[in-house]
Formats: C-alpha cells, sequence, structure tokens
C-alpha cells in the first residue's frame, strides 16, 4: 500500500515537473518571438525612417536645383548694381516695370494686393526689396487672364498686382532684379516665377513687412484690397 502511495506521488512529481518543463519552454519562445517581432518592428521603422529622410533629401536637392534653374525668358539686372537708397524725389528707372533701384522710404502694401490703378514706382520697388512678386498688366491683357492673375495675387502673400499701361508685355513678372514676360495666365512660366521669387533668394530684405505701408495714391491706406 506504501509502496503504491509512492509510486502515485512520483508520478504526480513526474507530471508536475513536465507540466513546469513546458510551460518554461513556453516561455522561452514567447520571449523570442516577441524579441523577433520587436526587431522586425525596429528594422522596419529603421528603414521607413531611411526612406523619409531620404525623400525628404531628394525633395529638397529638386528645390535647391529649381531655385538656381533659370526661368525660359527671363531677364536679371546685378542685384548689386541696383540703387537700394530711400529717396523723396521721382527716380527714373532703365526698366518698365522697374526691379529695383533707389525707392521711397515707404513701401507699398503688397499683401495680395489687388491695383486696380498704376502705383508709385518709388513705393512699389520698395515692395520688391522686401521680397515681393509685382504682376503687371497692359490694356493688351485678356480680361480673364487679368482676372485669374488677381486672384492668384490674392492667394499669395508679398505679391501684388496693377495695371501698368506703357510696359512692353501684355504680362509681365517683377522681383527684385528679375523679370519675364509671360503669354498669359495659364503660362507655366507665372507659377515658377512666384515659388522661386516670392521671398526667393534674390531678396535684399526678407521678412520684412508688407503690411503697414502705402497704396495707390502713395498714402497709407489708398489701394487696399480690391
Amino acid at each position: 500500500m506504501a509502496a503504491n502511495r509512492s509510486s502515485s506521488n512520483a508520478d504526480r512529481k513526474a507530471r508536475i515537473e513536465e507540466m513546469r518543463r513546458a510551460e518554461r519552454a513556453r516561455e522561452r519562445r514567447n520571449r523570442i518571438l516577441t524579441i523577433t517581432l520587436s526587431t522586425a518592428v525596429v528594422v522596419g521603422l529603421v528603414g521607413f525612417g531611411g526612406y523619409l529622410l531620404k525623400q525628404e533629401n531628394d525633395k529638397k536637392e529638386r528645390t535647391e536645383a529649381a531655385a538656381k534653374a533659370p526661368i525660359k525668358g527671363e531677364k536679371s539686372w546685378d542685384a548689386k548694381k541696383l540703387g537700394r537708397n530711400h529717396v523723396a524725389k521721382p527716380v527714373s528707372y532703365p526698366m518698365k516695370p522697374p526691379v529695383g533701384g533707389d525707392h521711397h522710404r515707404a513701401w507699398l502694401n503688397c499683401d495680395r494686393n489687388v491695383y486696380k490703378v498704376p502705383v508709385p514706382e518709388v513705393h512699389a520697388v520698395h515692395s520688391l526689396e522686401h521680397g515681393a512678386v509685382w504682376v503687371t498688366y497692359s490694356d493688351k491683357a485678356p480680361a480673364g487672364d487679368v482676372k485669374k492673375l488677381e486672384e492668384k495675387v490674392g492667394k499669395t502673400s508679398y505679391s501684388f498686382i496693377s495695371p501698368v499701361k506703357d510696359q512692353a508685355g501684355a504680362v509681365m513678372l517683377s522681383a527684385w532684379g528679375k523679370q519675364i514676360t509671360v503669354d498669359g495666365a495659364d503660362d507655366p512660366r507665372v507659377d515658377a516665377f512666384f515659388g522661386k521669387y516670392v521671398q526667393g533668394t534674390q531678396t535684399p530684405e526678407p521678412g520684412a513687412a508688407c503690411t503697414g505701408g502705402v497704396g495707390a495714391e502713395g498714402v497709407p491706406g489708398a489701394g487696399a484690397k480690391q
């Protein structure tokens, strides 16, 4: 009888030990699986992070390349030779519209401003110095193109538009030291010019104000957005 109890106890202990071994084996497998999955996740995240970093670097390189590439038909002036003095007298500019030179101490409001009448050049040039793009059109420009350009300016800070009757092209875009004549509002060079020169690297005073200046009449508040 005692021998049977002893055998039963031994069997029970053996089963318990076997269950413990099985549990320890499961725990080891689970740890290995967890480590493997964690490693895979980390590797995946590192790989994805590297992919995103490469994409960002590629985008930056494309942007820098685009900034350096000239726009077809673009005219340039040596920025160092363009005067930047503040004057209180009229200035005779060698180009129409002007792209730089001495100018009035007050800038033209250029925060999405749509002017229906000609603006004073001496104030507009100051706005170009602050990094604005100036869209101009003659009476030869189709009304539909003018409307589209006004809408674009109305959505773009550091830009303004006004009529210039005696300019050479029907539609022209100017920035400090830069100018281009385009075929119309849908010309892809319009977007290229905006993208490159609104607060672009040509800007002598990047970040300077485009509000709080003067309007079309050369006095504060005139020529507000219309």
